[in-house]
């Protein structure tokens, strides 16, 4: 990624850390000048997961390019949760684990 689209999506990014708040989340973005930032992981199986990093950048309401970063990362293994169903029986289940996002804008 060049240094052109850094700051954008850097600017872009800050936003969205700073209106993490219930109160303040946004419904729909501006495309009249914006990059649209979505990140995903998927478990693929016991030992790798796919990480999909989607960026859309926006001009006067038109999309004019998406970009699409995908790379493995290692598996977090599993974890043992309590699940309950609907007539409220407990059972402990294996649930793989969850990469958490942490996103520094400098």
């Amino acid at each position: 990624m060049g240094k052109k689209l850094f700051i954008p999506i850097s600017l872009f990014i800050l936003a969205l850390i700073t209106s993490c708040d219930e109160e303040d989340k946004v419904r729909e973005i501006s495309k009249d000048g914006a990059i649209e930032t979505v990140m995903n992981v998927e478990h693929l199986n016991d030992k790798v997961d796919v990480i999909r990093t989607t960026y859309k950048v926006w001009v006067k309401n038109v999309m004019v390019k998406t970009y699409l970063h995908t790379d493995t990362i290692p598996s977090l293994g599993i974890a043992k949760e309590q699940a309950e169903n609907n007539d409220g029986d407990v059972k402990v289940i294996d649930l793989k684990k969850d990469y958490e996002f942490y996103i520094t804008v400098k």
